[in-house]
Parts: structure tokens; C-alpha cells; sequence
């Protein structure tokens, strides 16, 4: 069920098979093996002990901050550099480079989607 339901979130590229219950189960026991245990800590009842899922969980979510932080950043150089080229457009410096930057923009908004 859990395959199902992040297919929708997939990066281009991924084979079709990369959602599959079996593919899935196999990059889990993969986290499993290759995340480090939490020792155990001797302590009062009630206590709450981080589990093996929690570390896999809190690495993961760091990284794909990273990888947020990364395109964020990247979206906003690619957008000051169109804002620039805009304002240069307007102010009639670029009319002889009009039809490559329209080009230009074209495949950048293709590559977004």
C-alpha cells in the first residue's frame, strides 16, 4: 500500500518497476541493514527509546531538506538570471538574441514538469 501511494511523488527518470512491493521491501531492508542500532538506554518506565525506524526516518528527512534547499536555491539563480534577461529585453538590448532565449525559457519551463 505504501508503494501505491508515494508513486505519485516520483522523480522523472525511475524505472517502472521502482515502485513495486518487492522493489520497496528491498530498499527497507537495505535502510535496516545499513543504519546503525540505537543503544538502548537503561531508564525509567514510560521512557521513549528511539527506534531503528526513527534514525532512518530523521536521516532521510535531512537529506531531502538538503535536496529541497538545493533546488530551491538553483530556481531562484535561474530566476534572477530570467528577471536580468527580461529587464534586458525591455530596455532593448538583447533583440538580436530574442529567438535562443526564447528557446531558452521554453525548456526550462518543459523541464519543470
Amino acid at each position: 500500500s505504501v508503494s501505491r501511494a508515494i508513486k505519485p511523488f516520483a522523480e522523472p527518470g525511475r524505472p517502472p518497476d521502482w515502485f513495486s512491493q518487492k522493489h520497496c521491501a528491498s530498499q527497507y531492508s537495505e535502510l535496516l541493514e545499513t543504519t546503525e542500532t540505537p543503544k538502548r538506554k537503561r531508564g525509567e518506565k514510560g521512557e521513549v527509546v528511539e527506534t531503528v525506524e526513527d534514525v532512518i526516518v530523521r536521516k532521510l528527512t535531512a537529506e531531502r531538506v538538503e535536496e529541497l534547499k538545493k533546488i530551491i536555491k538553483e530556481t531562484q539563480e535561474k530566476y534572477r538570471q530570467l528577471k536580468k534577461d527580461a529587464e534586458l529585453i525591455q530596455a532593448g538590448h538583447m533583440d538580436n538574441r530574442l529567438e535562443e532565449l526564447c528557446n531558452e525559457i521554453m525548456m526550462w519551463v518543459i523541464s519543470l514538469f
